[in-house]
Protein backbone atom coordinates (compact mmCIF):
# COMPACT_ATOMS: atom_id res chain seq x y z
CA UNK A 1 0.00 0.00 0.00
CA UNK A 2 1.39 3.51 -0.49
CA UNK A 3 0.65 6.80 0.33
CA UNK A 4 -1.51 7.38 -3.13
CA UNK A 5 -4.36 5.15 -1.41
CA UNK A 6 -4.98 7.69 1.48
CA UNK A 7 -7.40 10.17 1.47
CA UNK A 8 -6.03 13.27 1.92
CA UNK A 9 -3.86 13.92 4.79
CA UNK A 10 -1.03 15.45 3.27
CA UNK A 11 0.98 17.28 5.86
CA UNK A 12 1.19 14.54 7.93
CA UNK A 13 2.47 12.74 5.32
CA UNK A 14 5.15 14.63 5.18
CA UNK A 15 5.73 15.00 8.52
CA UNK A 16 6.33 11.29 8.37
CA UNK A 17 8.47 10.70 5.61
CA UNK A 18 10.51 13.83 6.75
CA UNK A 19 11.18 12.23 9.78
CA UNK A 20 12.79 9.17 7.85
CA UNK A 21 14.56 11.37 4.88
CA UNK A 22 16.25 13.57 8.36
CA UNK A 23 17.36 10.63 10.22
CA UNK A 24 14.84 10.97 13.36
CA UNK A 25 12.85 8.28 12.92
CA UNK A 26 11.47 7.20 16.71
CA UNK A 27 10.79 3.89 17.26
CA UNK A 28 7.38 4.43 18.59
CA UNK A 29 4.43 7.29 16.81
CA UNK A 30 1.13 7.31 17.75
CA UNK A 31 -1.54 8.58 15.20
CA UNK A 32 -4.30 9.69 17.04
CA UNK A 33 -7.42 11.63 15.83
CA UNK A 34 -11.50 11.08 15.44
CA UNK A 35 -12.81 7.89 13.73
CA UNK A 36 -12.83 7.46 10.26
CA UNK A 37 -9.87 10.24 9.26
CA UNK A 38 -7.39 7.80 8.09
CA UNK A 39 -5.12 7.23 10.95
CA UNK A 40 -4.64 3.20 9.96
CA UNK A 41 -4.30 3.95 6.18
CA UNK A 42 -1.52 6.18 7.36
CA UNK A 43 0.58 3.47 9.64
CA UNK A 44 0.07 0.70 6.67
CA UNK A 45 1.29 3.08 4.04
CA UNK A 46 4.35 4.44 6.35
CA UNK A 47 4.90 0.75 7.46
CA UNK A 48 5.35 -0.17 3.56
CA UNK A 49 7.36 2.95 2.76
CA UNK A 50 9.54 2.07 5.49
CA UNK A 51 10.10 -1.60 4.31
CA UNK A 52 11.19 -0.09 1.28
CA UNK A 53 14.09 0.60 3.30
CA UNK A 54 16.59 0.13 4.95
CA UNK A 55 18.26 1.11 8.57
CA UNK A 56 20.39 4.04 6.82
CA UNK A 57 17.13 5.49 4.82
CA UNK A 58 18.92 3.94 1.57
CA UNK A 59 16.38 2.31 -1.09
CA UNK A 60 16.09 -1.66 -1.13
CA UNK A 61 16.58 -2.03 -5.49
CA UNK A 62 13.21 -3.01 -7.05
CA UNK A 63 11.56 -3.19 -3.86
CA UNK A 64 8.91 -0.90 -4.39
CA UNK A 65 5.60 -2.09 -5.04
CA UNK A 66 6.35 -5.92 -4.51
CA UNK A 67 3.73 -8.30 -4.57
CA UNK A 68 4.57 -9.02 -0.41
CA UNK A 69 4.01 -4.69 0.19
CA UNK A 70 0.56 -5.24 -2.28
CA UNK A 71 -0.88 -8.04 -0.37
CA UNK A 72 0.18 -6.86 3.20
CA UNK A 73 2.54 -10.03 3.56
CA UNK A 74 5.66 -8.72 3.89
CA UNK A 75 6.96 -11.40 6.88
CA UNK A 76 8.26 -7.88 8.69
CA UNK A 77 5.20 -6.45 8.48
CA UNK A 78 3.49 -7.20 11.53
CA UNK A 79 -0.40 -6.18 12.89
CA UNK A 80 -1.94 -6.42 16.61
CA UNK A 81 -5.39 -5.61 17.35
CA UNK A 82 -8.79 -6.43 19.21
CA UNK A 83 -9.15 -10.20 19.96
CA UNK A 84 -11.84 -12.38 20.91
CA UNK A 85 -12.06 -15.57 22.91
CA UNK A 86 -14.14 -18.64 20.69
CA UNK A 87 -15.85 -21.51 22.19
CA UNK A 88 -13.25 -23.40 20.72
CA UNK A 89 -10.47 -22.13 22.33
CA UNK A 90 -8.79 -23.59 25.33
CA UNK A 91 -9.47 -22.48 29.13
CA UNK A 92 -6.11 -21.25 29.41
CA UNK A 93 -5.77 -19.82 25.49
CA UNK A 94 -4.91 -16.15 25.35
CA UNK A 95 -6.52 -14.57 22.25
CA UNK A 96 -3.85 -13.54 19.81
CA UNK A 97 -3.97 -11.59 16.43
CA UNK A 98 -2.74 -14.77 14.69
CA UNK A 99 -5.82 -16.81 15.98
CA UNK A 100 -7.98 -14.28 13.58
CA UNK A 101 -4.54 -13.39 10.87
CA UNK A 102 -7.04 -14.79 8.03
CA UNK A 103 -10.42 -12.39 8.85
CA UNK A 104 -8.18 -9.40 9.50
CA UNK A 105 -6.36 -9.84 5.81
CA UNK A 106 -9.63 -9.92 4.48
CA UNK A 107 -10.95 -7.00 5.82
CA UNK A 108 -8.12 -4.92 5.37
CA UNK A 109 -7.63 -5.96 1.81
CA UNK A 110 -11.07 -4.60 0.95
CA UNK A 111 -9.60 -1.06 1.98
CA UNK A 112 -7.83 0.64 5.36
CA UNK A 113 -10.95 2.32 6.70
CA UNK A 114 -13.51 0.31 8.75
CA UNK A 115 -14.89 0.42 11.94
CA UNK A 116 -14.06 -1.71 15.30
CA UNK A 117 -18.05 -3.15 14.95
CA UNK A 118 -16.91 -4.67 11.52
CA UNK A 119 -14.04 -6.00 12.48
CA UNK A 120 -16.16 -7.33 15.18
CA UNK A 121 -18.54 -8.62 13.12
CA UNK A 122 -15.68 -9.83 10.55
CA UNK A 123 -14.77 -12.56 13.83
CA UNK A 124 -18.18 -13.07 15.04
CA UNK A 125 -17.71 -11.22 18.19
CA UNK A 126 -21.51 -10.83 18.73
CA UNK A 127 -21.49 -8.81 21.91
CA UNK A 128 -18.29 -9.72 22.98
CA UNK A 129 -16.18 -6.95 24.29
CA UNK A 130 -12.73 -7.22 21.62
CA UNK A 131 -9.69 -6.49 24.22
CA UNK A 132 -5.39 -7.59 22.94
CA UNK A 133 -4.49 -9.74 25.99
CA UNK A 134 -1.30 -10.52 27.49
CA UNK A 135 -0.82 -13.29 25.13
CA UNK A 136 -0.42 -10.70 22.21
CA UNK A 137 2.69 -8.62 24.11
CA UNK A 138 4.10 -12.42 24.40
CA UNK A 139 4.04 -13.16 20.96
CA UNK A 140 5.42 -9.78 19.84
CA UNK A 141 7.83 -10.15 21.70
CA UNK A 142 8.54 -13.25 20.06
CA UNK A 143 7.93 -12.34 16.14
CA UNK A 144 10.33 -8.72 17.21
CA UNK A 145 13.14 -10.51 18.41
CA UNK A 146 13.51 -12.25 15.15
CA UNK A 147 16.68 -10.45 13.15
CA UNK A 148 14.51 -8.76 10.08
CA UNK A 149 13.86 -11.09 7.14
CA UNK A 150 14.82 -8.28 4.24
CA UNK A 151 18.01 -6.75 6.59
CA UNK A 152 15.51 -3.81 7.10
CA UNK A 153 12.86 -2.64 9.21
CA UNK A 154 10.62 -4.40 11.55
CA UNK A 155 7.35 -2.77 11.52
CA UNK A 156 4.17 -3.17 14.43
CA UNK A 157 1.25 -1.60 13.68
CA UNK A 158 -0.73 -1.77 16.74
CA UNK A 159 -4.38 -0.90 15.79
CA UNK A 160 -6.44 0.77 19.44
CA UNK A 161 -4.12 0.02 21.69
CA UNK A 162 -6.19 1.79 24.27
CA UNK A 163 -8.10 -1.69 24.44
CA UNK A 164 -4.97 -3.58 25.59
CA UNK A 165 -5.89 -5.31 29.03
CA UNK A 166 -3.51 -3.97 32.07
CA UNK A 167 -1.14 -6.83 32.11
CA UNK A 168 -0.65 -6.41 27.91
CA UNK A 169 -0.15 -2.78 28.18
CA UNK A 170 2.83 -3.06 31.31
CA UNK A 171 4.62 -5.73 28.78
CA UNK A 172 4.12 -3.27 25.77
CA UNK A 173 5.22 -0.34 27.94
CA UNK A 174 8.43 -2.64 28.89
CA UNK A 175 8.52 -3.54 24.86
CA UNK A 176 8.48 0.04 24.33
CA UNK A 177 11.32 0.91 26.42
CA UNK A 178 13.49 -1.64 25.49
CA UNK A 179 12.69 -2.04 21.94
CA UNK A 180 14.33 -4.80 19.48
CA UNK A 181 16.67 -3.54 17.03
CA UNK A 182 15.61 -1.94 13.74
CA UNK A 183 11.67 -1.73 15.10
CA UNK A 184 9.21 0.52 14.56
CA UNK A 185 6.40 0.78 16.77
CA UNK A 186 2.87 2.67 14.80
CA UNK A 187 -0.28 2.75 16.95
CA UNK A 188 -3.35 3.84 15.33
CA UNK A 189 -5.53 5.26 18.60
CA UNK A 190 -8.78 6.94 18.92
CA UNK A 191 -8.89 7.22 22.58
CA UNK A 192 -5.35 8.21 23.97
CA UNK A 193 -6.58 8.78 27.56
CA UNK A 194 -6.90 5.54 28.34
CA UNK A 195 -3.59 4.56 27.85
CA UNK A 196 -1.06 4.09 30.46
CA UNK A 197 0.82 7.91 30.97
CA UNK A 198 3.63 5.87 30.90
CA UNK A 199 2.93 4.44 27.79
CA UNK A 200 1.59 8.29 26.16
CA UNK A 201 5.34 9.36 27.38
CA UNK A 202 7.34 7.13 25.32
CA UNK A 203 5.94 7.66 21.98
CA UNK A 204 5.96 10.18 19.75
CA UNK A 205 2.18 11.76 19.05
CA UNK A 206 1.11 12.70 15.60
CA UNK A 207 -2.82 14.08 15.87
CA UNK A 208 -4.36 13.38 12.78
CA UNK A 209 -7.40 15.82 12.11
CA UNK A 210 -10.43 15.37 10.24
CA UNK A 211 -10.54 15.97 6.60
CA UNK A 212 -11.86 18.84 4.87
CA UNK A 213 -15.18 19.02 3.12
CA UNK A 214 -13.47 19.97 -0.13
CA UNK A 215 -11.18 16.78 0.63
CA UNK A 216 -13.56 13.87 0.68
CA UNK A 217 -16.17 15.93 -2.32
CA UNK A 218 -13.37 15.40 -4.53
CA UNK A 219 -12.37 11.95 -3.46
CA UNK A 220 -15.96 11.19 -3.75
CA UNK A 221 -16.28 12.31 -7.44
CA UNK A 222 -12.85 11.24 -8.97
CA UNK A 223 -12.20 7.90 -6.70
CA UNK A 224 -16.58 6.59 -6.56
CA UNK A 225 -17.95 8.21 -9.18
CA UNK A 226 -20.78 9.94 -7.39
CA UNK A 227 -22.35 13.19 -8.49
CA UNK A 228 -21.02 16.58 -7.85
CA UNK A 229 -24.88 17.07 -6.04
CA UNK A 230 -24.49 13.90 -3.56
CA UNK A 231 -20.78 14.01 -2.93
CA UNK A 232 -21.32 17.52 -2.31
CA UNK A 233 -24.12 16.97 0.47
CA UNK A 234 -22.20 13.99 1.21
CA UNK A 235 -18.92 15.69 2.37
CA UNK A 236 -20.92 18.26 4.39
CA UNK A 237 -22.73 15.82 7.09
CA UNK A 238 -20.13 13.22 7.69
CA UNK A 239 -17.94 15.19 9.81
CA UNK A 240 -14.46 14.79 8.19
CA UNK A 241 -14.54 11.46 8.17
CA UNK A 242 -14.26 9.18 5.30
CA UNK A 243 -15.37 6.04 6.35
CA UNK A 244 -18.74 8.03 7.34
CA UNK A 245 -18.46 8.82 3.84
CA UNK A 246 -18.18 5.12 2.03
CA UNK A 247 -21.23 4.25 4.91
CA UNK A 248 -23.39 6.94 3.43
CA UNK A 249 -22.63 5.03 -0.26
CA UNK A 250 -23.83 1.65 0.70
CA UNK A 251 -27.31 0.89 -0.21
CA UNK A 252 -29.11 -0.28 3.10
CA UNK A 253 -26.24 1.45 4.88
CA UNK A 254 -27.14 1.81 8.73
CA UNK A 255 -27.22 5.52 8.53
CA UNK A 256 -30.61 4.61 6.20
CA UNK A 257 -31.66 2.02 9.19
CA UNK A 258 -31.59 4.99 11.92
CA UNK A 259 -33.10 6.76 9.40
CA UNK A 260 -36.48 4.92 8.96
CA UNK A 261 -35.55 4.19 12.99
CA UNK A 262 -35.95 7.75 13.75
CA UNK A 263 -39.07 8.17 11.21
CA UNK A 264 -40.82 5.68 12.96
CA UNK A 265 -40.47 6.86 16.59
CA UNK A 266 -41.44 10.50 15.70
CA UNK A 267 -44.82 8.78 13.75
CA UNK A 268 -45.78 6.67 17.04
CA UNK A 269 -44.93 9.38 19.17
CA UNK A 270 -46.87 12.15 17.25
CA UNK A 271 -49.42 9.56 17.41
CA UNK A 272 -49.22 8.88 21.68
CA UNK A 273 -49.23 4.85 20.11
CA UNK A 274 -47.53 3.29 23.08
CA UNK A 275 -48.06 0.03 22.28
CA UNK A 276 -46.01 0.00 18.98
CA UNK A 277 -43.14 2.51 20.79
CA UNK A 278 -42.79 -0.74 23.29
CA UNK A 279 -42.01 -2.81 20.31
CA UNK A 280 -39.73 -0.47 18.82
CA UNK A 281 -37.91 -0.08 22.02
CA UNK A 282 -37.44 -4.00 22.24
CA UNK A 283 -36.09 -3.62 18.55
CA UNK A 284 -33.54 -1.20 19.35
CA UNK A 285 -32.67 -3.34 22.63
CA UNK A 286 -32.01 -5.94 19.95
CA UNK A 287 -28.81 -4.23 18.83
CA UNK A 288 -25.30 -4.32 20.32
CA UNK A 289 -24.64 -1.31 22.96
CA UNK A 290 -22.26 0.04 20.19
CA UNK A 291 -24.58 0.51 17.81
CA UNK A 292 -27.10 1.85 20.14
CA UNK A 293 -25.34 4.67 21.20
CA UNK A 294 -24.40 5.19 17.61
CA UNK A 295 -28.04 5.51 16.97
CA UNK A 296 -28.92 8.16 20.00
CA UNK A 297 -25.77 10.39 17.99
CA UNK A 298 -27.64 9.76 14.67
CA UNK A 299 -30.68 11.43 16.54
CA UNK A 300 -28.99 14.20 17.77
CA UNK A 301 -27.85 15.38 14.66
CA UNK A 302 -31.61 14.66 13.41
CA UNK A 303 -32.47 17.11 16.05
CA UNK A 304 -29.69 19.36 15.74
CA UNK A 305 -30.44 19.84 11.46
CA UNK A 306 -34.26 20.04 11.64
CA UNK A 307 -34.01 23.06 13.97
CA UNK A 308 -31.66 24.62 11.90
CA UNK A 309 -34.29 23.67 8.84
CA UNK A 310 -36.27 25.87 10.17
CA UNK A 311 -34.05 29.03 9.56
CA UNK A 312 -34.51 27.75 6.07
CA UNK A 313 -30.90 28.85 5.46
CA UNK A 314 -29.03 25.65 3.29
CA UNK A 315 -25.96 26.62 4.11
CA UNK A 316 -27.00 25.32 7.97
CA UNK A 317 -28.46 21.95 6.92
CA UNK A 318 -26.49 19.15 6.23
CA UNK A 319 -28.77 16.09 4.93
CA UNK A 320 -29.09 13.40 2.80
CA UNK A 321 -32.10 14.26 0.22
CA UNK A 322 -33.99 11.49 2.20
CA UNK A 323 -33.25 13.20 5.35
CA UNK A 324 -34.49 16.29 3.93
CA UNK A 325 -37.57 14.91 2.51
CA UNK A 326 -38.42 13.87 5.70
CA UNK A 327 -37.68 17.10 7.37
CA UNK A 328 -40.45 19.23 5.17
CA UNK A 329 -43.05 18.36 7.56
CA UNK A 330 -41.36 17.65 10.39
CA UNK A 331 -39.37 20.06 11.25
CA UNK A 332 -41.24 22.47 12.76
CA UNK A 333 -41.74 20.06 15.50
CA UNK A 334 -37.74 20.75 16.71
CA UNK A 335 -38.40 23.85 18.11
CA UNK A 336 -37.09 26.24 20.89
CA UNK A 337 -39.33 24.79 23.42
CA UNK A 338 -38.41 21.73 22.88
CA UNK A 339 -34.62 21.38 21.13
CA UNK A 340 -32.50 21.32 24.29
CA UNK A 341 -34.14 19.16 26.17
CA UNK A 342 -34.34 16.49 23.36
CA UNK A 343 -29.90 16.67 23.24
CA UNK A 344 -29.98 16.48 27.45
CA UNK A 345 -32.59 13.17 26.87
CA UNK A 346 -30.60 11.61 24.23
CA UNK A 347 -27.48 12.37 25.92
CA UNK A 348 -28.27 10.95 29.34
CA UNK A 349 -29.92 8.16 27.07
CA UNK A 350 -26.04 7.30 26.05
CA UNK A 351 -24.26 7.63 29.42
CA UNK A 352 -26.71 5.17 30.84
CA UNK A 353 -26.61 2.58 27.78
CA UNK A 354 -22.22 2.87 28.01
CA UNK A 355 -22.96 1.76 31.77
CA UNK A 356 -24.71 -0.96 30.72
CA UNK A 357 -28.63 -0.29 31.73
CA UNK A 358 -31.23 -2.64 30.87
CA UNK A 359 -31.34 -1.34 26.88
CA UNK A 360 -35.15 -1.90 27.20
CA UNK A 361 -35.70 0.37 30.24
CA UNK A 362 -33.79 3.24 28.56
CA UNK A 363 -35.40 3.21 25.22
CA UNK A 364 -38.82 2.94 26.28
CA UNK A 365 -38.18 5.80 29.06
CA UNK A 366 -36.65 7.38 26.00
CA UNK A 367 -39.52 7.38 23.75
CA UNK A 368 -42.56 7.63 26.38
CA UNK A 369 -40.28 11.65 27.07
CA UNK A 370 -39.92 12.36 23.06
CA UNK A 371 -43.58 12.15 23.58
CA UNK A 372 -44.15 14.59 25.41
CA UNK A 373 -41.64 17.06 24.08
CA UNK A 374 -42.19 16.47 20.53
CA UNK A 375 -46.18 18.86 21.43
CA UNK A 376 -44.54 21.27 23.13
CA UNK A 377 -44.64 24.38 21.44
Amino acid sequence: MTFNEVIGQEEVQQRLVQMVSEDRLPHAIMLCGPQGVGKLALAVAFGCYLLDRKPDNSVFPDNQESPMLRKLEHPDLHFTYPTIKLPSMGADHKPVSDDFAREWHELIMQGPYFTLDQWLTAIGAENQQAIITAGESDELVRKLSLKSSQGGYKVSIIWLPERMNIECANKLLKLIEEPPTQTVFLMVCQEPDKLLETIRSRVQRVDVKKLPDETIRQALVERRGIDEESARRISRMVNGSWMKALQALQVGSENEQFLDLFILLMRLAYQRNVKEIRKWSESMASFGREKQKRFLEFFLRMVRENFMYNFQQADLCYMTQEEENFARNFARFINEANVLQLYDLANRAIRDIGQNANAKIVFFDFALQVIVLLLQK
